[in-house]
């Protein structure tokens, strides 16, 4: 990088920083809480100004707790971002910390099994490790299964799309009465202009050049008509905010130190896209999951929580 690149990525850090410091963290466009409030009465709680721990159990206090989606005996799947291969400090994957706190707040709330799996971009065993997702889900006492070959797929019909009539899904995906959360790490991408929950979903799928070359913002938007999760955790705690969705150096990621938490896929990023000062609506997969009622893309219509720490 010679002196003037570093220049023009040091204003724009620095105005991102601003931006956050004194909108963003605000989070502005959430309407105030409704008078029904109270833990577990949220559409969405975003908590901000903490470490990837507190930030966690602060939301999850806030959403009920895990007792609210996880009952005992319950096999959960959990969908991280670990798709490259990059260490934590490129927040191109969902952190390794708040991976460890869900999987052991799961066996807290009765799980009988926690497991977690990815279909990786870059090659799925350094993936899993240099992300530090899998060993953050073995040492909570989870499993990291193998997602990597054609044979753990099926292939399903999904009723009501207008592109991705069927797609080839992850088989533990397939048993409803498996609990599933969604983890995916907030960030910019050169494709779609933002990643978050919607499109975390990819990683659920075998073959995601289909979507690619048939409308890719339809495609993630269709998909959410098969399986929504039961639970969307944004990690928003180190945001990629240029090069995604893998990143080229720490010079691409502002500290945003947040989380976001929502039954509701849509809302979720459409929070996620205000963070990043972008309008919900123009994101075309979020504009497509409004008019598909995949969910409510309108924050002012929510009863959100916002918490400072």
């Amino acid at each position: 990088m010679n002196r003037r690149q570093f220049i023009q990525k040091s204003v724009i850090l620095s105005a991102l920083g601003s931006l956050y410091a004194s909108t963003i963290g605000k989070i502005p466009g959430f309407a105030a809480s409704p008078a029904s409030s109270g833990p577990g009465l949220y559409d969405l709680v975003a908590v901000r100004g903490g470490e990837p721990l507190e930030l966690y159990r602060r939301a999850m206090e806030e959403m009920g707790g895990m007792e609210r989606y996880v009952k005992q005996g319950q096999t959960v799947i959990l969908k991280p971002n670990a798709s490259w291969d990059t260490p934590p400090e490129r927040a191109a994957n969902t952190n390794p910390d708040l991976m460890g706190a869900i999987v052991e707040d799961c066996f807290r709330a009765g799980a009988g099994r926690v497991l977690a799996f990815d279909n990786t971009c870059d090659n799925w065993e350094r993936s899993y490790e240099n992300s530090g997702v899998a060993g953050a889900v073995r040492r909570a006492g989870g499993q990291m299964l193998h997602a990597h070959l054609e044979r753990y797929y099926k292939e399903v019909s999904i009723p009501g799309a207008k592109r991705l009539k069927t797609a080839q899904v992850y088989e533990h995906l397939l048993d409803k009465d498996n609990v599933f959360i969604n983890i995916p790490v907030l960030k910019h991408h050169g494709s779609t202009t933002i990643t978050i929950a919607m499109k975390n979903l990819m990683g659920v799928v075998w073959d995601r050049r289909f979507w690619h070359r048939n409308d890719l913002h339809q495609c993630i938007a269709d998909f959410c008509l098969f399986r929504k999760p039961d639970l969307n955790i944004v990690d928003a705690y180190l945001v990629m905010t240029q090069n995604g969705p893998r990143g080229t150096s720490t010079a691409d990621l502002t500290r945003m130190r947040s989380i976001l938490v929502s039954s509701d896929i849509l809302a979720v990023d459409a929070a996620g896209a205000s963070m990043l000062n972008h309008e919900p609506a123009d994101i075309a997969h979020l504009r497509i999951g409004q008019e598909m009622n995949i969910g409510n893309l309108n924050l002012s219509q929510l009863n959100i929580r916002r918490v400072s720490l």
